[in-house]
Formats: structure tokens, C-alpha cells, sequence
């Protein structure tokens, strides 16, 4: 079996993988840049057959639901069949028609089940549920011609499924040859804040705040969602989500999870969605029992907290719902260092809006990529999801580098 890593060697996102055994080939993610801008085509990999017209290439196998590992599979054809999480497909589905840019159609394929294996062709696949900011992710065991590699995707340990890292570490899956370790985190401080600590700090907050509490995380860390709903419930507020978010919780499949027709929770629909209204009709009927008003909103704002998008600006502020409010970023700081949340910033900064940061990460510190790796005893290490490749030396061993396009055995 034979691997090359087309894109992430030597970045964060944008990750690719092609596996080749028998004359049949298979990928790993199909990853849009963090840094892409315009047409998504110029970060197309050069890979044949993702026209569908070569009969070589057995499928796509996507490791979780982050633009940065499946966004380019819009250039792919519908007859190459597509590997992921089911609740994870669902959520990409029920996000489409409320993005500007519609997501890419994601075609029929293999839907995983943690620890149960598959056959594709010569592979043989093996998904392995992990604790990972987006959800329904995994790690993936790819067997083929008597060789194992272990693909880890994004993990943690620190979020709501953080046992699920203990417990594989406890019984891994032996034998690997090669482990492509991400490293989002290696060269930066060491992760310390899990979701049980946000949960609090915001809870804090919320107990503190007179006003409306607007939170920006994406609705699908849903970790984060269970994090922020719990801090309401902690201080008796009614958690407000919009259409988007109503659909991407009842995409998780989990009646677990917080659902907007929950008595505690409640339904805005901003301005911008009401005028998708005809192809969001039903589930606006659905949800018509919870919905909520702006001027219920700006009449008593201290009893709710909201899952803020930059869509509901206007209609906040015309509504005179700001008054004593606090604003929580809870995402990667690269977007706001990068500029993308300068307009939003000048809005919390016209209304006297003060933000605070409060936000866990999505990826394992250097400590449990540590554990993993002494878990799985690799015969090699390979650097991918990372902009420090070259200090993977300095914490594992056996570590083997390989370029973008760079062709190896596993």
C-alpha cells in the first residue's frame, strides 16, 4: 500500500490524502484551505478521476464535518461514493440551504459505525469515533496488502466525549505501520480549557449581564451548543436559536441534545431567513409553538441568551435589544486576528457592547498526541494538519516526513 499526501504536510486544513493498493486507489478528506480565497477550483488536487471516469478511484472517505476536510467535494462527481458519519452527512444537508455559498453535495457512500469495519475494494476501513469539535468525527484504521495505517483526523480530549480518547488509548488497535498524526496545537500553548470550563465561565457571565447575551460559536459544535444551553439553564435564561440552528441540532439525530422545541429553548427568525421562507416553510411549521418575537426579545433581553450570527446585526439593533448586553466569541482567534470579523467588531463597538472570549479547542495539546501515539506505537510518525511538521522530532519518535505530492510506502 502506497500513500501521498496532496495537501497538509505543511498546513492547518485544507487536508488530502490518496491511498493506493492493487491498482485501486482510495481518499482520505477532501479539505477547502483555511486560506482559500474565490473560486474553490485552484485548490482542487490534481487527482485522476474525480470526473467519475475512472473506475480506480473507489471513493472519498471523509474523516469529519469541517470545511477544511471536505469543502472541495463540490468538484467531485456524484458517482464517487462518499464516506462519513451519518449524523455528520445529515448536518452538512440540513446547513446547505442556509449557507450563502451553498456546501457541497456530498454523494450516497458508506455511513460509519465506531469500531465496525468495512471492505472497499482492497481496503479494509475501520472508523473510530472521536472527541473532536465538530460532530459525529473520526479517527480511520486503513488496512490493505498486510499494512496498517492510522489516519487520527482532528481530536481532543477535553470536550463532552473526552472519555472516548482515554478509552481507545486503553485498547488501540495494534500493529500500525504508519500514523498520520495531526498537529494542529504543536508550536502553540498547551490546550487546558475543556468544554466543562466554558460551561462555567459562561454560566458566569450570563449570572452577571442584565441584558441580552449574545454567544458566536458555530451551531455545529455542538459540544459548544450543550455548553452554552447548560449555562442558561444554570442561570434561568431561555437559549434562542435561529432556523439554521433548529435544523442542525435535529440533524444530530440525538434527542439528547438540546432541540429548539424544547420549553427552555426558543426560535428567532431573522430577517434574511424570512425571506427564505418558502423552501423553509416546514420547518417553520414545525417550530411555530417556539417562535419568538423581536419585541418579546428587546422587552425583557436579560431572560435569554442567543446563538449569534452576523445576520442578526440589524435586526437587534433596530429593535433595541442591546441594552446591557455582553457578546461572547467563541470560536479560533485566527478569524478575528485575520481580519474576517472587523464589521462585527465595529458594531459591538458602536452599540457599547463589551466581547469577551471564551472558547476550548478543537484539537489535542502535545501532551495527548503524546498518549496517542505511545498507545498506538507506530512504526512511523507523519506529520499532516500542522505548520510546525519540523518539531514533530522533538516529540515523538520514528518520525518520517513527507511532502505534498510525495508518493510512500506505508
Amino acid at each position: 500500500m502506497q500513500a501521498c499526501i496532496h495537501r497538509g504536510s505543511h498546513e492547518i486544513g485544507g487536508s488530502c490524502v490518496e491511498l493506493q493498493s492493487e491498482g485501486q486507489r482510495l481518499l482520505i478528506d477532501m479539505g477547502l484551505p483555511l486560506e482559500a480565497l474565490g473560486d474553490s477550483t485552484q485548490y482542487v488536487p490534481m487527482i485522476d478521476g474525480l470526473d467519475g471516469s475512472d473506475p480506480s478511484l473507489l471513493g472519498v472517505l471523509v474523516s469529519h464535518p469541517h470545511i477544511d476536510h471536505y469543502g472541495l467535494l463540490g468538484h467531485l462527481s456524484p458517482k464517487v461514493h462518499v464516506g462519513m458519519g451519518a449524523a455528520a452527512r445529515r448536518i452538512v444537508r440540513a446547513a446547505s440551504p442556509f449557507m450563502k455559498k451553498e456546501l457541497p453535495f456530498i454523494a450516497e457512500g458508506w455511513n460509519y459505525e465506531s469500531g465496525v469495519s468495512f471492505d472497499i475494494g482492497p481496503f479494509r476501513v475501520t472508523p473510530f469515533l472521536v472527541d473532536h469539535s465538530a460532530y459525529d468525527a473520526y479517527s480511520l484504521l486503513v488496512e490493505s496488502e498486510g499494512r496498517r495505517l492510522f489516519y487520527s483526523g482532528d481530536f481532543r480530549s477535553l470536550g463532552r466525549k473526552g472519555g472516548l480518547f482515554g478509552k481507545f488509548c486503553a485498547n488501540p488497535p495494534l500493529n500500525i505501520h504508519a500514523l498520520l498524526l495531526e498537529g494542529t496545537t504543536i508550536g502553540r500553548l498547551e490546550p487546558k480549557v475543556s468544554e466543562t470550563m466554558v460551561e462555567n465561565r459562561m454560566a458566569r457571565l450570563f449570572s452577571r449581564t442584565p441584558g441580552l447575551v449574545m454567544v458566536h460559536s458555530s451551531m455545529q459544535n455542538i459540544d459548544r451548543v450543550v455548553s452554552v444551553f447548560k449555562a442558561c439553564r444554570k442561570t434561568s435564561r431561555i437559549l434562542i436559536v435561529d432556523l439554521y440552528g433548529a435544523a442542525v441540532l435535529e440533524a444530530t439525530g440525538n434527542r439528547n441534545i438540546p432541540q429548539a422545541f424544547w420549553p427552555e429553548m426558543a426560535v428567532y427568525v431573522p430577517r434574511w431567513q424570512l425571506s427564505q421562507a418558502r423552501k423553509l416553510s416546514e420547518l417553520l411549521e414545525r417550530l411555530s409553538k417556539n417562535r419568538i418575537s423581536l419585541s418579546r426579545i428587546s422587552s425583557d433581553p436579560g431572560r435569554f441568551a442567543l446563538m449569534f450570527r452576523p445576520m442578526h446585526m440589524t435586526d437587534l439593533e433596530s429593535g433595541q435589544c442591546l441594552a446591557g448586553a455582553a457578546f461572547v466569541y467563541s470560536m479560533w482567534e485566527g478569524y478575528r486576528e485575520r481580519g474576517d470579523y472587523a464589521r462585527v467588531d465595529r458594531w459591538l463597538e458602536k452599540n457599547e457592547v463589551f466581547l469577551h472570549s471564551i472558547h476550548s479547542s478543537g484539537h489535542a495539546g502535545t501532551g495527548d498526541l503524546q498518549k496517542l501515539v505511545s498507545a498506538l506505537n507506530p512504526q512511523k510518525v507523519i506529520p499532516i494538519h500542522s505548520f510546525s511538521p519540523e518539531r514533530y522530532r522533538e516529540v515523538f519518535p520514528s518520525v518520517e516526513m513527507h511532502d505534498d505530492g510525495e508518493w510512500w510506502e506505508v
